[in-house]
């Protein structure tokens, strides 16, 4: 089984070029004006009722936001970003020891010697999601990928970052524990505090009475 990116969205990454030279025969048609002075813009996006040329150019400018390709593309649009071409190709090393393994049938190797791989994809992917430079394509690359080492082939490995949250989550939750018994230690401690001197004193008064009648 080859585990190509065929099924993954490859909006931002194969269409970049297409909609740079959309853009730029939009601008074009926008800021051109004819021989009689009468612009481009009204004769050709506005000559028919639907104005269809408008509404596809609209549409199409609305999926590129959607999806976050400026994120993944480079500002010119005339290149992948850096981070983006790394990203991808840290995706295709794993998706390439998935399925070596994979031919092997042995999915328990898979999961020992292909987890330094997913694992730093997956801190890769963190961090980029951190900096805000994800895309469609990188998102759903991502999940597929997940899907894979989970579902498909039932791998797993601890997260670090579990211990100090559970940690933190026992603190919490004996802390009224921990609070309540506090006072109630200190209020038994107060009420002795309170109690011993009144005991002297009934002492005292019991040694003056047989002093007296001795």
């Amino acid at each position: 089984m080859r585990f190509s990116r065929d099924l993954d969205c490859h909006v931002c990454e194969n269409c970049y070029i297409q909609y740079r030279n959309l853009q730029e025969i939009y601008h074009n048609i926008s800021d051109q004006v004819g021989p009689t002075n009468v612009s481009c813009k009204d004769s050709l996006l506005r000559s028919d009722r639907l104005m269809l040329v408008f509404v596809l150019f609209d549409n199409l400018r609305d999926i590129w936001i959607l999806s976050g390709c400026d994120r993944c593309v480079a500002e010119g649009l005339h290149s992948l970003t850096n981070d983006t071409l790394y990203y991808m190709a840290a995706l295709n090393q794993s998706l390439s020891c998935f399925e070596k393994h994979q031919q092997q049938g042995n999915h328990s190797e898979l999961c020992k010697d292909c987890k330094t791989t997913y694992k730093g994809l997956n801190e890769l992917y963190s961090r980029m999601e951190k900096n805000k430079t994800l895309c469609i394509d990188i998102e759903d690359a991502m999940n597929m990928t997940r899907r894979l080492w989970s579902k498909n082939f039932n791998c797993s490995f601890p997260r670090e970052e579990t211990v100090p949250v559970i940690a933190v989550s026992s603190f919490m939750l004996f802390l009224p524990i921990i609070f309540y018994l506090s006072s109630f230690l200190h209020s038994e401690q107060k009420k002795r505090k309170l109690i011993h001197p009144k005991r002297a004193k009934s002492n005292n008064s019991l040694i003056n009475i047989q002093d007296k009648y001795s």
